[in-house]
């Protein structure tokens, strides 16, 4: 059974190119890595970069998309598996259970919050899949200061910066997958008086 790579990415078209040009490397090498594709199931911005970058090189393709998204006519419909969910919870979930790790691109709130929501669930010991960050040209710079930050002000244990890693290119990112792999959550919960 293929392991499936869950990407989270902009929906935008008014990007850079360079940053559709990583996320058309990264559908091609992940096929080249033995994975295949789990997404947001959209034809948009760098997600449909990726999953036509996919479909491309040869891969698997599994898209997870909102019916209310689908009917305006946002669905990457030449996806392998195309499933139509009710709500973003829903979506969420079951990219969720099915990726064997997770590579956040750059994007926007949605995107922010789909990893934060894995961090979290990282932090707790729910989800033991390796999560890794594409810092192309330095995009996820200051979150990882206010991580830093959150971390110096004791709001999360030194742990917690082991639940993730960063990638500062494409070739990167399959190695620092590989690295995540062991990492097992320190229990959150600080000792009280």
């Amino acid at each position: 059974m293929t392991k499936l790579l869950c990407v989270y990415c902009a929906s935008s078209d008014r990007l850079d190119p360079k940053y559709f040009a990583a996320a058309e490397e990264l559908g091609a090498l992940l096929v080249s890595q033995g994975w295949g594709l789990v997404y947001g199931g959209g034809k948009t911005g760098l997600m449909g970069a990726v999953a036509r970058a996919t479909k491309a090189a040869g891969g698997k393709v599994v898209g997870i998309i909102p019916e209310f998204m689908k009917v305006r006519e946002l669905a990457f419909d030449e996806a392998d598996e195309l499933i139509s969910v009710i709500t973003m919870r829903e979506r969420k979930l079951l990219m969720e259970t099915r990726a064997d790790a997770f590579v956040t691109l750059p994007g926007g709130f949605g995107t922010l919050e789909e990893i934060m929501e894995i961090l979290t669930l990282r932090q707790l010991d729910v989800v033991r899949k390796p999560c890794v960050f594409l810092n192309q040209d330095g995009f996820y710079d200051d979150l990882i200061r206010l991580f830093e930050k959150m971390l110096a002000e004791k709001f999360f244990k030194p742990a917690n910066m082991d639940l993730f890693r960063v990638a500062h290119t494409v070739p990167e990112i399959f190695p620092q997958i590989e690295a995540a792999g062991a990492v097992k959550a320190e229990l959150k919960w600080f000792e009280t008086r």
